[in-house]
């Protein structure tokens, strides 16, 4: 036995715990040493949507799917700040670590590879939902929303972070200059946000783009979202949750499979 796989051998379910601890601390403290860049302008962007959108445009259009149009929108707000923080932390930490060189020491130690990604997802996670919270305290300062199904609205805000999560760490290990982590979220993510019905229900679209519109993933996280928070969605809930999991497993099992063979790491 060589000193790798003895140390291998050694690395019990203690050590395991340890390191997950050490990563996720880590990305904590990162996203709390530079709060400025991570809470603080998903707050200011957020408090722009509710006051223009919210309060000026939606005195105007009055009710959507029988609700306030300002609450209407705020499950998709809170949702739209989830996914592009979980995404962005993640992408930017773990892309960080390749640049720098860290996420070597990782690969050479007996650290197992999903101990890796469960700590680089688990603050994907985290940051998406501080962010959510602040977004939801600012909404309170806009509206009287209460939470129609909290389990709900706790189960599907932790599917679709992990799932932005780990959408993040596939970018990242792709990902050979700053440039390629730009790319996705303005060419993708971005549109596919505003049309997942954060604004608007899909009721109102002619049938060909309300169908288009069921090929979006984020559709069914909103709408999920929004049914436990309010109580109605445009898509039956079993179906945004099979979307949200099924999602979830095949991400996962690819970062699994890509961070074993090291692509985009080992080059």
């Amino acid at each position: 036995m060589n000193g790798a796989e003895a140390a291998g051998s050694r690395y019990g379910t203690r050590e395991r715990l340890v390191s997950l601890y050490t990563i996720l601390r880590r990305e904590v403290t990162r996203i709390l040493r530079i709060w400025g860049q991570t809470l603080v302008p998903p707050a200011i962007t957020m408090t722009l949507y509710f006051l223009i959108f919210g309060k000026l445009i939606g005195a105007r259009i009055g009710e959507m799917d029988g609700v306030p149009y300002i609450d209407f929108i705020v499950p998709g707000l809170i949702m739209m700040s989830v996914i592009t923080n979980s995404y962005g932390n993640i992408v930017s930490s773990f892309f960080g670590a390749k640049f720098g060189k860290h996420v070597e020491e990782m690969l050479v130690s007996p650290m197992p590879p999903w101990v890796i990604l469960a700590g680089y997802v688990g603050g994907g996670v985290l940051r998406g939902l501080m962010v959510g919270a602040i977004v939801l305290g600012i909404a309170m300062c806009f509206t009287t929303v209460r939470l129609a199904h909290p389990l709900l609205t706790l189960t599907s805000v932790l599917l679709t972070a992990v799932v932005f999560s780990l959408a993040g760490f596939l970018n990242a290990m792709y990902a050979r200059k700053f440039d390629d982590i730009a790319i996705i979220p303005t060419f993708i993510l971005t549109p596919l946000s505003y049309l997942g019905g954060v604004f608007y229900s899909i009721s109102m679209l002619p049938a060909f783009w309300e169908q288009a519109s069921r090929g979006n993933p984020i559709l069914y996280m909103v709408n999920a979202f929004r049914y436990g928070v309010l109580g109605v969605s445009d898509i039956p809930l079993a179906t945004a949750y099979a979307v949200m999991v099924a999602a979830a497993v095949l991400l996962g099992a690819l970062a699994i499979t890509l961070l074993r063979r090291g692509v985009g790491l080992r080059s």
